[in-house]
């Protein structure tokens, strides 16, 4: 039957995890030069379209169709056929479609995440060309692993929102295609500053807004789990801030604004896992852990000589992997008796199976992002010329201008 509540609930989380990816465009937008600012917020914007396409002609059953050896599902599901107004087998209180349209808004944000590594140097027709090809062949696959009947569920491998799925996998990839595609020009040499830093924390806003969707509604149901979800992810969050904040002030000598809203983006980022399978006491400590792992993890970037142009790999990397580990330590069947007990509810190879996890999605992603890499770099070319870059890609990619004075 039908549950008429968590219908409904489901309905404001799906709009919710939308809402994000234009979220999203704000933020990375306020990071980059004003020469890019459109271009930097259509490769969020244009994703809620493209992905959506590929959702619906094979991704959606790629990714939870019928199990193919625990690596993929079946094209049982191709253009949403048998997915329909019943409940499905993921869906217990709701349609089949609506988890469907719910899981689609993950999908989206995901290859989005990943331009912030590549921003202000890739052509538009290559940035299309990547999303598809990385859509298809990883995040369809790692989804499937965790959350589709694959092998990692099995073993397992808790991932309550997305650390492995979504973080993680994009982190991984970001770094593989901010290193193959080259710094930006001038990168390590002159100063390379945020146009707009109050675009950028709004989008963080809406971001941290949209998370409770993406976290609660993981729950699939207006219960306990989903209010447990809720506020873990709002403590974590904010302790996240805060730890970010203090670990730059202590280290720079000045407190910023934009380490606030980076902070509180590693926090959600590092709950994302554990969110419905840890209590609030938990939350607080991976959050603060988040913000100042993750802070740390921005300021050696230029140590290794990679230009993440807008901080993909400290931020959901890294906050991805310490989530995912945190997971395995706290998690605990007296808040979801759906999940296990972690190590320090006496289960310590729970540890061990979030590491397996962890592994997998790395080197999976890392490997198949560097052939897709390739590949468009052989099908459009990878970087716009020199002349292009110090233009601006919004003028030469675009013919447009984000602002006229």
């Amino acid at each position: 039957m039908i549950n008429s509540g968590d219908t409904a609930f489901m309905l404001i989380a799906t709009t919710m995890v939308m809402f994000m990816t234009p979220g999203l465009a704000l933020f990375y937008g306020g990071l980059v030069r004003s020469k890019n600012v459109l271009s930097t917020i259509l490769q969020s914007f244009i994703s809620l379209g493209l992905v959506s396409l590929i959702w619906v002609a094979y991704g959606y059953s790629i990714a939870f169709g019928p199990d193919i050896k625990g690596f993929t599902g079946n094209l049982e599901w191709a253009f949403l056929n048998g997915v329909g107004l019943s409940p499905g087998p993921y869906s217990q209180g709701i349609p089949h479609l609506l988890f469907c349209a719910f899981q689609l808004m993950f999908a989206i944000i995901t290859p989005a995440l990943i331009t912030g590594a590549y921003a202000e140097r890739m052509k538009f027709s290559a940035f299309l060309l990547f999303t598809v090809l990385w859509t298809t062949f990883v995040y369809l696959p790692v989804c499937h692993w965790v959350w589709g009947g694959g092998w990692l569920g099995k073993l397992g491998a808790l991932d309550f929102a997305g650390g492995t799925v979504i973080h993680i996998n994009s982190g991984a990839a970001a770094l593989v295609v901010a290193v193959m595609l080259g710094k930006r020009r001038g990168w390590g040499k002159e100063s390379i500053m945020p146009h707009n830093l109050s675009m950028t924390v709004l989008g963080a806003g809406i971001l941290w807004f949209g998370w409770f969707g993406f976290n609660a509604g993981s729950a699939l149901s207006a219960g306990p789990v989903a209010v447990m979800a809720l506020v873990t992810t709002q403590l974590s969050a904010g302790a996240a801030a805060v730890s970010w904040l203090a670990a730059e002030w202590l280290y720079h000598g000045k407190p910023t604004t934009l380490g606030a809203a980076s902070g509180a983006l590693a926090g959600l980022v590092a709950i994302t896992p554990a969110a419905g399978f840890v209590g609030p006491v938990p939350a607080i400590i991976i959050g603060i852990v988040a913000g100042i792992i993750c802070c740390f993890a921005m300021m050696m970037k230029s140590r290794f000589g990679y230009d993440d142009a807008l901080d993909v790999v400290a931020v959901h990397g890294v906050g991805g992997i310490w989530g995912a580990l945190a997971t395995g330590f706290f998690a605990t069947k007296t808040i979801n008796p759906a999940g296990f007990d972690g190590l320090f509810y006496g289960n310590p190879k729970q540890v061990l199976i979030q590491a397996v996890g962890i592994l997998a999605a790395i080197a999976f992603s890392m490997g198949v992002t560097a052939v897709i890499v390739k590949i468009v770099d052989n099908v459009t070319g990878l970087r716009v010329t020199d002349e292009e870059e110090v233009q601006g890609l919004d003028v030469t990619q675009h013919s447009e201008v984000g602002y006229t004075m």
